[in-house]
This record gives structure tokens, C-alpha cells and sequence, in this order.
């Protein structure tokens, strides 16, 4: 597995280091570590970052960022913030573009073995294969559970009709999203008999939810 990274301009260490990682916060953390904890100025900027990781020449993933900061305390723990956001795109095992995932800003953070990542503002997650579309603040990904999750507001739309609630889980392709506090959802019928078009349903099974 190899990451090869394209970019318009970069300032400070040659090379980015990159982990097969993805995630996402809330926003208000983000600023917090801002104003705590990263206050000199950053060792590495890139500019239109193009970050692609392979696995046997086949693209799995990119990160599409238009700047990167690098700050690093030592050389164990380290962080890459983007201001302006990023965008990943996640591939499936035929090539095809599976899940995109954006944010106004988003943190990584490396401290020894432990790594995170973290997406803040706007986030918004779409499988286009199952045509499922999740809105939160804040997202974070688990690297070693494979997972992706969030204990903000959700807004979660697919064929099947509209769920919101607090807390999200799923695998780290958005392929089976489960609302952990859902309420006032509404499902879509297709051949409704009272010609509404509508069930509302606190029990709506469409996208799963914990039970």
C-alpha cells in the first residue's frame, strides 16, 4: 500500500506522511485546539493537496484539500489541520466512486501509534451506491474498527424515505449507517393505498438504526 500525493505549492518539509485513515468533529472543538495548543507557526503548508492512497496500482481513496498545515511538537506527535476543509473520495473494489465525504474544516492528529481523524462544519456523507445522504457537524473516524461516527445531529435521507436523531455509527464507506437516537422519520411508499405517499414512523426500518 503506497500514498502518492500531488500538489500546486508547498511550503516547509518536502514530503507528507500520510496514514490509510479517515474521519470527522464538532466545531466548536476544533477551534478550542486551535487557540490551546497550536500556537507557532506551522512546519509544512501545502497548497491544493491531491492525496491519493493504492492498493496493487488500483486507487482506494483521495483526499482533495486547497491548503494543509503541518505542526509537529516532536517527532512522534504531530498535526494537520485544514481551514478550508477537504473532501475524500472512497472507491469500491470495482473502481467505482462509493462514498464521498466533505467538511469545512478537518484535523488529523498523529501522537506515537495513536492517530485520528476528524471532519468539523457542514460535514456531509454520500454512498452513492445505496443513494444514501448523511448531514452532521461533526465526524470522526475510527482507524482501527473500520468505523466512522459522530454523537451530533444527523440528517439522513435515502430511497427509502428520511430519519433524523443524535449519534451515527457505520463502517468507514457509509455502507450501513445506524441513527443511535432517531425521532420523527418519515418512510416512502411506492404503492401507497390512502395515496399520501407517507408512513410517519418511529419505528421505520430503512436506513438501520441501533434497536
Amino acid at each position: 500500500m503506497r500514498f502518492k500525493i500531488h500538489y500546486g505549492k508547498i511550503s516547509g518539509m518536502v514530503a507528507v506522511l500520510w496514514a490509510a485513515t479517515i474521519a470527522v468533529s464538532c466545531s466548536n472543538k476544533l477551534r478550542s485546539i486551535d487557540a490551546d495548543k497550536i500556537s507557532e507557526a506551522p512546519s509544512q503548508v501545502v497548497l491544493d493537496m491531491d492525496a491519493a492512497q493504492t492498493e496493487n496500482g488500483v486507487v482506494q481513496m483521495r483526499l482533495v484539500a486547497r491548503r494543509m498545515e503541518r505542526y509537529e511538537e516532536d517527532k512522534d506527535v504531530s498535526r494537520e489541520v485544514f481551514p478550508e476543509g477537504f473532501k475524500v473520495l472512497a472507491y469500491n473494489e470495482e473502481g467505482l466512486l462509493e462514498t464521498q465525504i466533505v467538511s469545512d474544516e478537518a484535523l488529523h492528529t498523529v501522537d506515537g501509534e495513536k492517530e485520528q481523524w476528524s471532519a468539523y462544519g457542514n460535514v456531509v456523507i454520500n454512498n452513492y451506491l445505496n443513494g444514501q445522504k448523511m448531514e452532521t457537524d461533526t465526524l470522526y473516524w475510527d482507524r482501527e474498527k473500520k468505523m466512522i461516527y459522530t454523537d451530533c445531529y444527523v440528517r439522513l435521507s435515502s430511497p427509502d424515505g428520511f430519519m433524523q436523531g443524535y449519534g451515527m455509527e457505520s463502517d468507514e464507506r457509509a455502507r450501513d449507517a445506524q441513527l443511535l437516537r432517531p425521532f420523527d422519520g418519515y418512510g416512502i411508499i411506492s404503492d401507497d393505498s390512502t395515496g399520501s405517499g407517507y408512513v410517519d414512523t418511529v419505528n421505520f426500518i430503512g436506513p438501520n438504526y441501533r434497536r
